[in-house]
């Protein structure tokens, strides 16, 4: 065996050593959920097919020629028995695209499928695609609907950062066959749209984000609700606010749904991501609520602050200081897989279950928008515990 045959073994050997790793599991001590010890997927976990040329007479010195920045900000799913995340990869080019990677057990051992996803084309092609949501819907197919973006036609001329973002459709039933459907049409810029599970009054139902720019919310006041006819023809026609932005909270800059809500017996669980603004920039969080089965745009508990935050090593990466959840599955027995992304270069996993969630949405202090409030929360469950160890 000669010496670029070695190093091509040895690329092989690292990268099995690194998909076969088992997980361990953190007990963060909140009792809502746990945390595990390892990112699921990273750049180092693509196949190394699709980073290195392994032809020594085009590549001698065995040089990685196509680089992967991160991995992150993935949709999930259970089809087939498998833990299934469909996650944005972003290359070194900065062009983000979707590639499937699976699991047996939801927690390690993801490995990518053979090739990404080539995704139908649209006349007017995006420049980039990212942060699909999976919703398996009642209609028998499994939806994708993510942001695809362009450069803004009407920037001013040497404006080469101004963009615009629509929400895009796909639908497949085995994920290698995809169908593109049109483009939603909105009246304002949508990055942040997810397609409800059921139907709504014999219509198709959007959780929305409207904003006013490719970043700005501007008079965007929240996560929206809208009801569709058509999912293949789908507009966007009237839209209302469900969960609101507030000043001096997690979400006072934007806020938006993550992965469609999961369907309980109390009510629909939602995790959506918020963001504030702080001297160190933006800073993502993920939070909990609750919304009515009878009337999903009810929200009939909500607790104050974050549910998860960016923790130690979470913190550092691409864009510092950001939590990041489009997807999360639910078993028969009640246990729940969060896979969040941390600083939009990896993907994680924390594990919880619906009867937790429930109990922490449903009985965990709502904000009273006021430090006075919140200090009188603590007070009184300070009495209440001090009567019941009798200090």
């Amino acid at each position: 065996m000669n010496t670029f045959e070695n190093k091509i073994s040895n690329l092989f050997v690292r990268h099995e050593e690194l998909l076969l790793r088992n997980n361990k599991a953190i007990e963060t001590g909140n009792g809502i959920y746990t945390r595990y010890k390892y990112p699921l997927l990273t750049a180092a976990h693509t196949p190394v097919i699709w980073r290195y040329d392994l032809d020594e007479k085009t590549n001698p010195f065995l040089m990685e020629r196509i680089g992967i920045n991160g991995v992150f900000n993935a949709g999930a799913i259970k089809w087939n028995g498998k833990y299934i995340l469909l996650a944005r990869v972003e290359g070194n080019d900065r062009k983000s695209f979707f590639a499937v990677a699976e699991s047996e057990n939801g927690i390690d051992n993801f490995r990518f499928w053979d090739k990404p996803i080539i995704l139908p084309d649209v006349a007017d092609g995006e420049t980039n695609v990212y942060d699909m949501r999976l919703t398996q819907h009642e209609d028998g197919w499994i939806y994708g609907i993510f942001c695809a973006e362009r450069k803004d036609r009407n920037a001013p001329a040497g404006d080469l950062s101004a963009a615009t973002a629509t929400a895009a459709i796909v639908r497949t039933k085995d994920f290698l066959a995809w169908e593109r459907l049109p483009d939603i049409i909105s009246k304002s810029q949508q990055r942040n749209v997810v397609l409800h599970p059921e139907f709504i009054n014999g219509k198709y139902a959007l959780y929305t984000r409207p904003q006013d720019g490719f970043i700005d919310t501007g008079s965007g006041g929240g996560i929206g609700w809208a009801l569709i006819d058509d999912i293949t023809h789908a507009e966007i026609k009237e839209e209302k606010i469900i969960n609101l932005r507030h000043y001096h909270t997690i979400k006072e800059v934007k806020n938006g749904e993550g992965p469609h809500p999961i369907k309980t017996k109390k009510g629909w669980l939602h995790l959506a991501h918020g963001v504030r603004a702080c001297a160190a920039g933006l800073r993502y969080v993920l939070y909990l609520y609750l919304t009515s089965l009878d009337d999903p745009t009810k929200v009939i508990a909500e607790p104050a602050g974050h549910f998860m935050a960016p923790k130690g090593k979470e913190r550092i990466g691409d864009v510092s200081n950001v939590l990041f959840c489009n997807g999360w599955i639910t078993d028969e027995d009640g246990t729940v897989y969060i896979y969040y992304a941390s600083s939009d270069t990896r993907m994680h996993v924390a594990t919880s279950t619906v009867e937790k969630l429930l109990d922490y949405c449903i009985n965990t202090p709502a904000d009273g928008f006021r430090s006075r409030t919140s200090v009188e929360a603590i007070c009184a469950m300070a009495e209440k515990n001090m009567r019941l160890t009798n200090k």
